[in-house]
């Protein structure tokens, strides 16, 4: 990268000085991939990560990819700090990906699978089953697979028909006269979803435990029972990615439920942004296929091997090896909590901090269970972004309702991918009395609140929860989070008056305690940046310590690179997208960035400024991008507690000091790996394990 130049402020708009988002987002995309081939990680798992690297790949191509589609359609002019047309950067997404499609493959074809075989779990080809497993397959696919699939062939009564996003599709060549006379040609066998994409062989015919052959292997073997009385010439496997952001025009309906509830069926046939095909699909099909879809061969992807690899996501729960597989842990629940009979009086001696997953989101679900039966508790108020319809705090809210407490709920209906699930639960929530609302419209309610009012002598106390992470018990398992006890009446005034702006109507009322996007919260944090800046001028210590999941919003970049050019001291870790450009002469050499990948996705929110000796600390559910400073209701809540605040701070230089997951960003937008000797390393989340979660 050639040397940039800044002199003064205005400069600092120079796209040079900015990473295309989607290109970082990519990159973040690469290094969960990388996971799959750490030796260091064990064997199963490594086999998760090169499924999850496909599960986000997916995701990018529904929403980042089909948006970028939208603005090259309509001619958008909008563009990001990095000055990128929607072209440009469609074409080297196509460059980065296809590289990316290749080493995924060649993970699981020259490493994964030979590894597994060694250990005895094995999958299968047509050429590798032998006179036993050849019968019990044909008789596994006449049972249960060919009176549910149902083949279309391609001609003028039968037009090409639209296969369900990313839905395993063949496309077949046919031979031979029909019993109508119709001369064969093409057509496409579309596999319904409900069929498991992995087969488990029976001991009968298995030499080991694990034997397993590919759904698609075993209709591409007996696909020309299909066509009875025809040839199958050609048989590929195909998989069409479609458009998957809901659009509802918010100005124009009058009931956000319903209107979602007739969007959603459309995701699974919005418009087609990629195909992927086998790798050895001739070019005719191909170019037949993209015609079809009305792609090109830019949109095409060839897989060498299953067109989805998320297929291969469920072997390691079929697999019984935990030696191939993440030790168990059982998450701690502080003394404070664990020994107290009444988790309100457990709050009332203090604030409680809990960091999941290394400390058990029990807690939380005991709060509300607690309140839920408490004669003195009149009312729960919750936000639900993420929690899924069957969990511990949806049922621990049911009950309240049941038992006579006013419940109001408070869910995000655009809470994208869990659309159908949120809907779900508001009307199960509805069903029991529950008061149901779904925040504001143009605005996600994205802020993880939890607020138990309750009758203490002759005055009303306010417990609040407060979190960076969804309340949602499985991933409180998967996402490192913070949450928060508190019964600090101004905290319990914040709160009150947010859950108010969401149900009700009126104007802002300013908040003592917390910041709130998208009003205050913005502002605030180049307030504070600024001041670093301004004690860094005058000689005083000044530093940033901030931990998210994305950085791209302009305004704080360009706020961070004019500290770092003041001489403050700003370590960032981003766990996925980061649009600043660090170590860069004269502009951001003060800036470090870091992003941790390893077995626990990293979610927590943490934004710490020196103020010249007495550190603010702050927690968050918003991450520095724009959506969430100003599209967004989020809450962003400062720790009072020096303890706490100790604690944060030393957890934070964990993550810094880490040497085995922690990926660096160079000022180029690569990412170098960090390695040490054995004796050496240090891996942040397995020290928080060893520190806070139980043997």
């Amino acid at each position: 990268m050639a040397a940039i130049v800044v002199s003064d402020a205005d400069q600092l708009s120079n796209p040079e000085l900015y990473i295309n988002r989607e290109l970082s987002l990519l990159a973040f995309q690469r290094r969960v991939l990388a996971q799959a081939t750490d030796e260091d990680v064990p064997l199963l798992e490594r086999l998760r990560f090169l499924c999850i690297s496909s599960l986000i790949l997916d995701e990018f191509f529904e929403i980042r990819v089909a948006g970028l589609k939208q603005q090259e359609a309509y001619r958008a002019s909008r563009r990001g700090p990095d000055n990128m047309t929607p072209s440009e950067q469609l074409r080297r997404i196509a460059e980065t990906v296809k590289d990316m499609v290749a080493e995924q493959y060649e993970v699981l074809n020259s490493v994964l699978l030979p590894k597994l075989d060694i250990q005895g779990i094995r999958f299968l080809e047509e050429n590798d089953w032998n006179t036993k497993q050849g019968v019990w397959i044909k008789r596994y696919f006449s049972r249960e697979l060919a009176p549910i699939i149902s083949p279309v062939a391609l001609d003028p009564a039968h037009p090409f028909p639209q296969p369900l996003n990313k839905g395993l599709t063949f496309i077949v060549t046919l031979e031979g006269d029909d019993a109508f006379g119709r001369r064969g040609g093409r057509a496409i066998v579309q596999t319904p979803r409900a069929l498991p994409r992995i087969v488990r062989l029976p001991e009968s015919c298995s030499q080991t435990p694990n034997e397993f052959v590919m759904l698609s292997s075993v209709i591409q073997a007996h696909v020309d029972q299909l066509f009875h009385g025809m040839q199958c010439k050609e048989c590929y496997q195909f998989r069409v990615t479609r458009n998957s952001d809901l659009f509802v025009d918010t100005e124009e309906v009058d009931d956000l439920l319903r209107a979602l509830e007739g969007e959603l069926p459309s995701r699974r046939y919005g418009d087609a942004v990629r195909l992927e095909v086998a790798h050895d699909c001739p070019k005719e099909l191909e170019r037949f296929l993209t015609d079809q879809f009305r792609l090109t061969s830019q949109d095409v992807y060839r897989c060498g091997g299953p067109v989805n690899l998320m297929r291969l996501a469920a072997l390691p729960d079929l697999v019984d090896r935990p030696e191939f597989k993440y030790p168990g842990f059982t998450p701690s629940i502080p003394e404070r909590l664990r020994n107290a009979n009444d988790i309100f009086d457990a709050i009332r001696s203090g604030d409680v901090l809990l960091h999941h997953p290394f400390e058990s989101f029990a807690p939380f679900v005991d709060f509300l269970r607690q309140a839920a039966s408490d004669p003195q508790v009149l009312s729960i108020r919750q936000t639900l972004y993420r929690t899924g319809v069957e969990s511990a705090v949806v049922e621990a809210l049911t009950k309240a309702a049941a038992n006579g407490k006013e419940v109001m709920v408070v869910i995000e209906l655009m809470a994208r991918f869990d659309e159908a699930a949120n809907i779900e639960l508001a009307n199960k929530l509805h069903s029991v009395g529950a008061q149901v609302v779904y925040g504001v419209v143009g605005h996600k309610t994205h802020a993880k609140m939890s607020m138990v009012i309750r009758r203490e002598g002759k005055s009303l106390a306010r417990y609040v929860h407060l979190g960076t992470g969804n309340y949602h018990t499985r991933t409180t398992r998967l996402y490192t989070d913070y949450g928060m006890f508190t019964c600090d009446p101004e905290i319990g005034d914040d709160v009150q008056q947010i859950f108010q702006q969401l149900t009700s109507m009126g104007k802002t009322t300013k908040l003592g305690r917390l910041l709130q996007a998208p009003f205050t919260m913005h502002a605030k944090m180049l307030e504070h940046i600024g001041r670093e800046a301004e004690n860094a001028r005058a000689g005083k210590p000044a530093r940033i310590t901030a931990k998210m999941n994305s950085l791209i919003e302009p305004r704080v970049m360009q706020a961070l690179y004019v500290a770092s050019q003041a001489g403050v001291k700003i370590d960032l870790v981003v766990r996925g997208i980061c649009s600043l450009r660090p170590g860069i002469p004269g502009v951001s050499e003060n800036i470090h960035v870091r992003s941790i990948v390893g077995r626990f996705l990293e979610h927590t929110r943490v934004f710490c400024f020196e103020n010249d000796g007495n550190p603010r600390v702050y927690l968050s559910s918003a991450d520095w991008m724009g959506r969430n400073f100003f599209d967004r209701v989020e809450t962003c809540f400062p720790i009072s507690d020096k303890r706490m605040k100790k604690r944060i701070l030393r957890e934070l230089d964990l993550y810094l000091s880490d040497n085995c997951q922690a990926w660096v960003l160079q000022s180029d937008g690569s990412y170098e790996k960090l390695t040490a000797p054995v004796s050496k390393r240090k891996r942040a989340q397995e020290r928080l394990l060893a520190r806070l979660a139980d043997d």
